[in-house]
């Protein structure tokens, strides 16, 4: 079944259950949304994006609700204004779903719907869930970086834990910057942008059993912390992937991922632990530079409250390249081969860590909050700095300003090659 085909599938079965539960006696209905203006502008004359602003939108999004003691009807529909390039209209299903429960205490959701699970704060380890990294980086509501899937998730709960087993039928990649709002880093000609590089998308995953994802996740309380384990059977998010040809040619190589977290509170704060091993299925012995090689990685954070209306949290990310001595083979052999007229091919190093910090202030009968997350990598010696002002007028209209800055000395690293797309940003949000 298509994407769209799937999709009007999906609106017409919420629909349904949502006229057919209107008739139960222990039926409850609850609909709501917001209407939201976003303006973003860049401040880099040299991005060749060719554009000024990356984001200029008014958002209708619409929640409908509906449940009893036995099943829920949720939808999500957003519907857009883009006024970026030239004034379009679009819609997008957030969310489509119904959840209903077994008397043997199996939960069954299935449709449209928002995937996650881990420990980190805006860090992913065994969140391997697809993401949306374009709107994270524009200014959008936080609640954008979670891409839709139309899955099938199930929760099993006993004396023993809880047992979740997730299947994605249709593979849903993260959502990348495609030069057009954001530049970024192309191996063969060096960061790209409208100006300069025509996109041509990822080679996708046709719609097949091999091709499906699967997810599964264990989880348990032990003495005040919740312990869990997951497996993850799927493709990398990222086109990890490159198959030299004319033209090059990115993809999305096969990737298993097994891991385990750990949370609970500790020293009046909240305490994480996570960790996790990417084994790439496409490049099992490390020696092929245009695959990705295995990997692991591991995640500690803290969080407390370190003054009145004052929080902060601090997490520390370490990645560690298996077979790097086959990689470094790779990378000689590629580099003497590699054509001159495309930058010099990216060596990685063999460790990559990252810090992260979370500060939030809350003033005025926490009314106003200010908010800093900052990313910085030692090892690609690159950051991310995400400012905002919050100001809640009433209990319905809230403004909000705020910024994206990047930094890098390398223009092939994370954030690095997002150097040229600082933006300021204003969003107007009114809920009802």
């Amino acid at each position: 079944m298509s994407k769209m085909r799937l999709t009007i599938f999906m609106i017409l079965l919420t629909g349904l259950s949502l006229s057919l539960n209107t008739a139960a006696p222990a039926q409850e209905i609850y609909w709501g949304g917001f209407v939201e203006g976003l303006w973003s502008g860049g401040f880099d004359n040299n991005n060749p994006t060719g554009r000024d602003y990356p984001a200029a939108e008014t958002r209708l999004q619409l929640r409908l609700e509906s449940f009893s003691d036995v099943a829920e009807a949720f939808a999500r529909l957003d519907f857009v204004q883009d006024g970026f390039d030239s004034a379009t209209y679009d819609m997008e299903l957030r969310e489509a779903y119904m959840k209903f429960r077994l008397p043997v205490g199996i939960d069954f959701k299935v449709g449209r719907q928002i995937l996650t699970w881990g420990t980190g704060d805006l860090v992913f380890i065994n969140d391997v869930f697809a993401k949306d990294y374009q709107s994270f980086f524009i200014g959008r509501q936080d609640q954008y970086l979670k891409a839709p899937q139309t899955a099938l998730r199930t929760e099993w709960y006993n004396s023993l834990g809880s047992f979740t087993l997730v299947a994605v039928p249709d593979f849903e990649p993260n959502v990348m910057p495609t030069g057009d709002r954001l530049s970024f880093y192309n191996p063969m000609i060096g960061i790209v942008g409208a100006d300069n590089y025509e996109y041509s998308a990822p080679m996708d995953r046709e719609n097949s059993f091999d091709n499906a994802e699967i997810a599964f996740r264990y989880a348990r309380s032990i003495g005040g912390f919740e312990l869990a384990g997951y497996a993850y059977r799927g493709f990398y998010k990222e086109p990890r992937g490159l198959i030299m040809g004319d033209p090059p040619l990115m993809y999305y190589p096969r990737l298993n991922v097994y891991g385990a977290s750990l949370r609970g509170q500790m020293a009046g704060g909240i305490f994480w632990l996570e960790g996790g091993y990417y084994d790439s299925r496409e490049d099992g012995a490390g020696d092929n530079y245009f695959v990705e090689n295995s990997s692991a990685k591991g995640l500690i954070g803290f969080e407390r409250q370190v003054g009145t209306n004052l929080t902060a949290n601090l997490q520390v990310m370490v990645e560690q390249m298996g077979d790097y001595g086959n990689y470094e083979l790779s990378h000689q052999a590629v580099s003497g081969m590699w054509s001159p007229d495309w930058p010099a091919p990216p060596k990685a190093d063999e460790m990559r860590t990252l810090l992260t910090s979370r500060w939030t202030k809350q003033y005025m009968a926490q009314t106003l909050t200010l908010s800093l997350f900052g990313f910085y990598s030692p090892s690609d010696e690159d950051a991310h700095l995400r400012i905002s002002t919050e100001y809640k007028y009433s209990d319905e209209l809230s403004l909000m300003v705020g910024a994206n800055i990047f930094e890098g000395n390398q223009p092939y690293t994370m954030f690095g090659q997002f150097d040229r797309n600082d933006n300021l940003y204003l969003k107007v949000n009114y809920g009802f």
